[in-house]
C-alpha cells in the first residue's frame, strides 16, 4: 500500500470529498451541482494545503487518446487554477471514473490513485480510498471491476468512436443508483462491508481514521479504540466533505 508522510503547515487544512457524480441525472442538474462544487473548491482553497477527491467525481469518464468527455469546463478550470497556485490535488479513480489515465496528470499535475493509500499527517495515521470492491461479498461487482480494469477490454472500448462509446456509457449512467431517487441508501450497521473492512485492517495496523466514499452515506463510525471510519457521503443530496485541521477530522456540509 502506498504510504505518504505529510507535515501540515500552521493554519493549513486538508480536505476530502467524493461522489460528485457530475453528469447525472440531467445536464441542468449536473451543471447546478458543478457550480456548487466550484464554489466549494474556491472556499477550501483559501486555507487548503492538499485536497483529496476520493472517486466518482464524474458519473462517467473515459479518456480516449485525443478525446475526453464533453463538458465540466468550470470544474476543470477551477482545478487548474488551484494546482497553478501550488495546492496539491489527489484524484482517486472510483468505479464510475476508473478510466482516467494521464490527462489530469499531464495537464494539471494531479496524481491519479487507484488503490487505498496510507497517510501519516502530523501525528495521525489515515487510510484513504474510494471504497469499491473492499471487504467481503459483492462478488458480481468485483468480477465486473476486473473486466473494466483489464487493459485488453479498455483497448477494445477505445476502438469505439467517442460519439458512440461515450453516448453508450451515458445512457448506462442514467440507470445508476445515483441517477434515481427510488433506491435510498440505508445504513446496515455491522453488516456494512466497509465497516467490516476497516475492522479487519485495524487488526493488522492501527489507523486513527479510515476515509472512504462510494457508500453515499455521510458516516462517522467508531471502529475501535481511537479509530473511526468516515464516509464522505455524496453531492447529489448531502453535499458533505471532511476537514482535517491537523488534530481531528470532521464531517461538514457545504452551504447547509
Amino acid at each position: 500500500m502506498l504510504h505518504s508522510t505529510i507535515t501540515l503547515s500552521e493554519n493549513k487544512k486538508i480536505y476530502f470529498a467524493s461522489d460528485f457524480h457530475l453528469g447525472v441525472p440531467s445536464a441542468s442538474t449536473s451543471l447546478e451541482r458543478e457550480k456548487k462544487v466550484v464554489r466549494w473548491l474556491q472556499k477550501v482553497s483559501q486555507d487548503a494545503q492538499e485536497i483529496y477527491l476520493v472517486g466518482d467525481i464524474f458519473d462517467f469518464w473515459f479518456e480516449y487518446k485525443h478525446t475526453i468527455p464533453k463538458g465540466y469546463i468550470r470544474f476543470l478550470g477551477e482545478l487548474a487554477r488551484i494546482t497553478d497556485c501550488g495546492i496539491q490535488v489527489h484524484f482517486f479513480a472510483g468505479n464510475h471514473d476508473m478510466w482516467m489515465f494521464d490527462y489530469f496528470t499531464d495537464q494539471m499535475g494531479i496524481q491519479v490513485i487507484r488503490k487505498p493509500i496510507s497517510l501519516s499527517i502530523n501525528n495521525l495515521d489515515i487510510m484513504v480510498g474510494h471504497g469499491d470492491g473492499l471487504g467481503p461479498g459483492d462478488h458480481k461487482y468485483k468480477l465486473l471491476k476486473r473486466i473494466f480494469e483489464n487493459r485488453v477490454c479498455q483497448w477494445a472500448f477505445a476502438r469505439l468512436h467517442p460519439n458512440f462509446g461515450i453516448g453508450l456509457a451515458k445512457r448506462w449512467s442514467k440507470s445508476s443508483r445515483v441517477a434515481s431517487s427510488e433506491n435510498e441508501e440505508v445504513y446496515l450497521g455491522e453488516k456494512e462491508y466497509l465497516v467490516q473492512f476497516c475492522k479487519s485492517q485495524e487488526i493488522v495496523k492501527h489507523h486513527d481514521y479510515y476515509i472512504f466514499g462510494h457508500r453515499h452515506l455521510p458516516l462517522d463510525v467508531e471502529i475501535g479504540i481511537n479509530s473511526r471510519y468516515i464516509n464522505l457521503g455524496e453531492w447529489v443530496n448531502n453535499f458533505t466533505y471532511a476537514e482535517l485541521d491537523g488534530k481531528t477530522i470532521k464531517l461538514k456540509k457545504f452551504e447547509d
